[in-house]
């Protein structure tokens, strides 16, 4: 049976484009973990790692969401998704030439954090013009799963390439970077674009109010930045392999392909079944569940039950992302996309970014698995608080409820 989203060819580019870029970015960031974790044997730089991607999206957010509302958003992408290329040509040249250390891997993630800080909100605002509103949900569902193959791929393939050398891993990135690029520029937008405003003060700020005052996208948006931020763990992967689960590169490149697993597996269901009803509530289970995976992980020292851990993870993760993504963008109107999502983008960055940060001062403290143990149980309190602070979320009966309010 012919899926609906055959008919769109610009959704097809965008799917192709998405799917490399994750997958040269995954590639990437095993080997600049395990690198530096070499150079170093601190858990505080890996976590150091995810603050310098963290900051740039912080420091542009007001930028980056005008820039993906008032330029063609294709061109933007591919602009971004050049600067990930020339960072990928920069290892190369650091690895081979030894001159690589702790400051130019930090330096290097602060140029792909600020690459991916407009990549972010641009690609979040573009999606949604390639499909019509009644296909979003799917269409965000199918590209999750793609999302999701290729960080499976992604981190596998780089822990196993890393065996011909990191050079290696960082020049096929390098050319999945190339063909995203390509990919991006091929997108046709049939829909057009909203008028552009005028840059003031309240426009800068217009993402931010609109924010405000959808209370369901406030609540759903910060449940993850809150939720992800203290329960992630990837971070502290490299020790875990290491040092507990006692297995090389390829051991954390398998180990941080494990959630994609489980978040494919789920994501692929729902490009078949959307969620229709009780989404609020299945969000916030969702993100429970998420949180009692990680206890799990955390307390295993076998290296095949952690595999089935973080598979869960991703699992649960997915159904609260897809729910999540789909309710912002069906709740936004077009010409406010770019800067909603820009706001979105802090929020996820945080939540991933700076949560390694996080993962990586705690582990400093209380070790990689108090650090963990903590996270976990810091989430399922967040679930709790979050369903009293924002009753309507946790009612929320369906994805397109909100559309008419937020117009």
């Amino acid at each position: 049976m012919r899926s609906p989203l055959a008919e769109y060819p610009a959704f097809r580019n965008f799917f192709i484009s998405r799917f490399t870029t994750t997958m040269a970015s995954q590639m990437m960031m095993v080997v600049v973990a395990w690198q530096m974790y070499d150079l170093t044997n601190s858990a505080y730089d890996l976590g150091m790692v995810g603050l310098a991607q963290f900051l740039p999206a912080l420091a542009l957010a007001l930028v980056t969401g005008q820039v993906a509302d008032r330029f063609d958003r294709r061109r933007v992408l591919a602009c971004c998704l050049a600067g990930q290329l020339l960072v990928s040509a920069l290892l190369i040249g650091g690895t081979l030439g030894g001159w690589l250390n702790r400051e130019f891997i930090l330096l290097a993630s602060v140029v792909l954090g600020t690459a991916k800080a407009f990549q972010m909100p641009t690609q979040q605002a573009l999606g949604p013009l390639l499909v019509p509103p009644s296909v979003l949900p799917r269409a965000l569902a199918v590209n999750s799963a793609a999302t999701q193959f290729a960080i499976i791929i992604g981190p596998a393939a780089g822990g196993f390439l890393y065996v011909a050398g990191a050079p290696v891993v960082y020049a096929t990135s390098a050319v999945l970077f190339m063909l995203a690029i390509v990919a991006t520029l091929l997108i046709r937008v049939e829909r057009p674009p909203a008028p552009r405003e005028k840059v003031s003060l309240e426009t800068l700020f217009a993402g931010i109010g609109f924010i405000w005052r959808r209370k369901e996208v406030l609540g759903a948006i910060s449940l993850d930045l809150f939720a992800v931020l203290l329960g992630g763990a990837t971070a502290l992967l490299p020790i875990f392999a290491r040092d507990i689960l006692h297995v090389g590169p390829w051991g954390l490149g398998v180990l941080r392909a494990a959630p994609a697993v489980g978040a494919l597996l789920v994501s692929l269901y729902l490009a078949r079944r959307p969620i229709q009803r009780r989404v609020g509530k299945v969000m916030f289970g969702a993100v429970a569940l998420y949180g009692v995976a990680t206890l799990v992980f955390a307390l295993s020292t076998s290296f095949w039950l952690s595999l089935a851990a973080l598979a869960l993870t991703g699992a649960f993760d997915m159904v609260s992302v897809v729910i999540r993504q789909s309710l912002v963008q069906l709740d936004t109107p077009d010409a406010m996309r770019g800067r909603v999502s820009a706001v979105n983008a802090i929020f996820i960055g945080a939540s991933n970014q700076l949560g390694e940060f996080e993962s990586g001062v705690t582990a400093a403290w209380l070790g990689p698995v108090g650090s963990v143990l903590l996270g976990g149980a810091g989430t399922l309190l967040i679930v709790a608080a979050w369903m009293k602070l924002f009753p309507s979320l946790t009612a929320r009966e369906r994805l397109g409820a909100g559309m008419e309010a937020a117009r």
